[in-house]
């Protein structure tokens, strides 16, 4: 294992690579090309949009697989901030940046400087060189926190606009002042006529045929796996196939792993498009392993993918493999969307909402139906058109939308937020943003409704509608 210091770098092996800061600190990371400046708003990844092509943030962990990064990309930079904003990092203990490999090979350690009055630092980067990819130890502080780091990499710094468009994003009703925080334009998203209404169940499935030997195989190891840690088997559903084997074929032609495929399409919009809807959804998108023991065998022994495999809320999964010089490999996991389960979901992010509300000492928030009526069509609305913005592709405003629900409330709150995989993540990760927060937390709001949606390119999107 390398010790590195400022300005050290290092070859990276073939595949994905782990970077991981423990202790009280938010990792982000921006992705760009070689002028150092970001394309647009899917490659800023932090706890509130926790995925792009080729990079997934989970917790304090950053997984990038370099190969699978959007066209044009050679450098993803690694950032750290406090996990409690504000706090100067000299305050807290020096963040210590650990490297391993995709077989869990400790690669590198980094310890920089301890910083003093930075609230942000770029702690490293991988950065392509030629063919291959590289790693940079950096340890530089920014005193400006955020902003000051967001206009040098290209991002748009919202300071006293009524709403921002970051993925979980926070908006105000007009007059309210905002949190200052980076602002990131919503890709284009072709005009089409009004959203359809939310989805409520998935399609009846086919009659399954009787499953491969390699399917037959890969349930009854994932099933032993899952029985041994105490979750509930999981189901074959040829849906869940379909769209693995698409995606399969995808990575395939173009001899690389991503959540995208090099047709545009994601994942998770291959599964929508089989007419399954989900209420959490995960995947496996692994290339190397020969046959379904292997396969089963890398996921069991490293972290987040043995996390996925026994995840007791998944009750289908769906396996492909495609061969092209390597094999690859997509495995999707869900839990089928019913009235019941898009309910449940609903409550229990009001009553998460409300905990939060509880321990500042402000009083619940009650649901109101017709919020949750426009919050469940934004959602749905975002999911279905690929997008990601509080102004929709036809100019309007969360107040608007509210208005065309039907609610007459003279004040209007909204947050949004995509890739989170439960109501306790995007709580959390709203909460520890500071605009987002103050939605949360505005002693003036009474009522609330609440939207999710499955599908688009990043698999979830969510919605809080705040209303007094």
């Amino acid at each position: 294992m390398s010790e590195l210091v400022p300005g050290g770098n290092l070859p990276l092996p073939d595949g994905a690579v782990t970077v991981r800061v423990p202790g009280p600190f938010d990792v982000s990371a921006l992705v760009t090309d070689d002028s150092g400046r970001v394309r647009g708003d899917a490659d800023f990844v932090f706890y509130n949009q926790p995925s792009a092509p080729g990079a997934r943030l989970s917790g304090p962990t950053l997984t990038v697989e370099p190969r699978a990064l959007r066209a044009g990309a050679t450098r993803v930079t690694v950032v750290v901030s406090p996990a409690d904003p504000g706090t100067p990092l000299g305050r807290l203990p020096a963040p210590v940046l650990q490297l391993t490999g995709a077989d869990g090979r400790r690669l590198a350690r980094f310890s920089p400087p301890r910083p003093r009055q930075e609230t942000v630092l770029l702690l490293a980067e991988i950065y392509r060189r030629g063919d291959s990819w590289k790693l940079r130890a950096l340890g530089q502080g920014y005193a400006d926190g955020l902003a000051g780091l967001a206009r040098d990499f290209g991002v748009d710094v919202v300071d006293d606009a009524p709403t921002a468009a970051v993925h979980s994003a926070s908006a105000a009703a007009p007059g309210a002042p905002p949190a200052p925080r980076p602002a990131l334009p919503a890709p284009a998203s072709p005009a089409s006529p009004a959203y359809p209404p939310p989805p409520t169940h998935p399609a009846p499935a086919p009659h399954p045929p009787s499953p491969s030997p390699d399917l037959a195989r890969f349930l009854t190891l994932v099933n032993s796996a899952r029985a041994a840690a105490g979750s509930p088997p999981v189901a074959l559903d040829p849906r869940l196939t379909d769209a693995a084997r698409a995606h399969a074929n995808a990575m395939a032609s173009a001899r690389r792993l991503g959540t995208e495929g090099p047709d545009g399409v994601s994942v998770h919009q291959r599964l929508t498009a089989t007419g399954y809807t989900y209420i959490t959804v995960g995947e496996h998108l692994v290339s190397g392993p020969r046959d379904p023991s292997e396969f089963v065998e890398y996921c069991l022994r490293t972290e987040q993918p043995r996390h996925t495999l026994l995840d007791p809320s998944f009750l289908h999964t769906g396996m492909a493999y495609a061969r092209s010089g390597d094999t690859y490999w997509t495995v999707l996991w869900a839990r089928p969307l019913t009235p019941a389960e898009l309910t449940r979901t609903a409550d229990e992010v009001v009553a998460l909402t409300n905990r939060e509300r509880a321990r500042a000492g402000l009083p619940p928030l009650a649901v109101d139906p017709l919020l949750a009526r426009a919050a469940q069509a934004y959602s749905t609305d975002m999911a279905v058109r690929a997008f990601y913005s509080h102004t929709s592709p036809e100019g309007t405003q969360p107040w608007d939308r509210a208005a065309a629900a039907g609610s007459t409330r003279r004040s209007i709150g909204e947050n949004i937020a995509c890739g989170q995989r439960s109501a306790a993540e995007v709580v959390e990760g709203w909460m520890n943003s500071p605009g987002h927060r103050a939605n949360i937390l505005k002693p003036d709001f009474t009522h609330i409704g609440i939207g999710f949606a499955g599908g688009g390119p990043a698999a979830t999107y969510w919605t809080q509608l705040f209303g007094a």
